[in-house]
């Protein structure tokens, strides 16, 4: 999602009109900012670590931590950084359409990791495809495809693993992929965007000049108890 004007940010990000908390507080991570247990599994590609992208996504962060509000973010680790290829399913949303077809919404997490396991064994290679950064957000980095016949491969994986998950995600089609270094844990005061439209536009420019090409594993269907540590346990490579 682009966050490049004021109203888009202030939509998204301020207390304006708001009276409900951040989607994820108290479900994700707490108000202090602790990760909660919430179980999945999910395609990834890792950033490798000692890379140049994972050094430029730290750097990011540390920007985006130094920014006025920047308290009210709950901040991911670094060894956690990774760009979601197909989202699979998380323990706190039970609900049909993110739930395969024909799987009872009672399933336990495991049961329905090993489900996937045994339908992703005969799924041939991923096809090679190299991201380049779209913008900075508040958290994180969002991303695109190099070029076209890039964006082209990574849709064609994610259409091809609606197969064996069996389900299609509402928002599969114009899934904004993405490299998530925060989360909200309280709305910014109205007016935030003066602050961070500029200070974003920076950071984008950086991280641009410093990364042309975001350097990643191959895709891997990982299972997770929190937002911190995605455990890869089958590469599609």
């Amino acid at each position: 999602m682009p966050y490049e004007t004021n109203a888009a940010f202030a939509e998204y990000f301020t207390d304006t009109g708001k009276t409900a908390p951040p989607p994820h507080l108290s479900i994700r991570y707490d108000a202090e900012g602790h990760f909660l247990r919430e179980p999945g599994n999910t395609i990834v590609c890792h950033v490798p670590l000692e890379s140049r992208t994972a050094s430029a996504l730290e750097r990011t962060r540390n920007g985006l931590m130094a920014l006025p509000y920047g308290d009210r973010f709950a901040y991911t680790p670094p060894p956690s950084y990774h760009m979601t290829v197909f989202q699979g399913i998380i323990d706190s949303r039970r609900e049909a359409v993110y739930w395969p077809e024909g799987v009872a919404l009672e399933m336990p997490v495991e049961e329905t990791t090993q489900l996937f396991l045994s339908r992703l064994a005969d799924f041939p290679p991923a096809p090679p495809f190299r991201m380049r950064i779209k913008e900075v957000t508040p958290l994180g980095v969002t991303v695109v495809g190099a070029t076209t016949e890039d964006e082209a491969a990574i849709q064609s994986l994610r259409d091809a693993l609606t197969a064996p998950f069996s389900f299609r995600h509402p928002d599969h089609d114009d899934y904004t992929f993405h490299i998530t270094l925060a989360y909200l844990k309280a709305w910014l005061p109205a007016g935030a965007e003066a602050i961070y439209l500029p200070a974003l536009a920076e950071l984008t420019r950086v991280f641009a000049a410093d990364v042309d090409m975001i350097e990643l594993g191959l895709p891997a269907f990982c299972e997770f108890d929190d937002m911190t540590e995605f455990r890869p346990l089958l590469f599609l490579g």
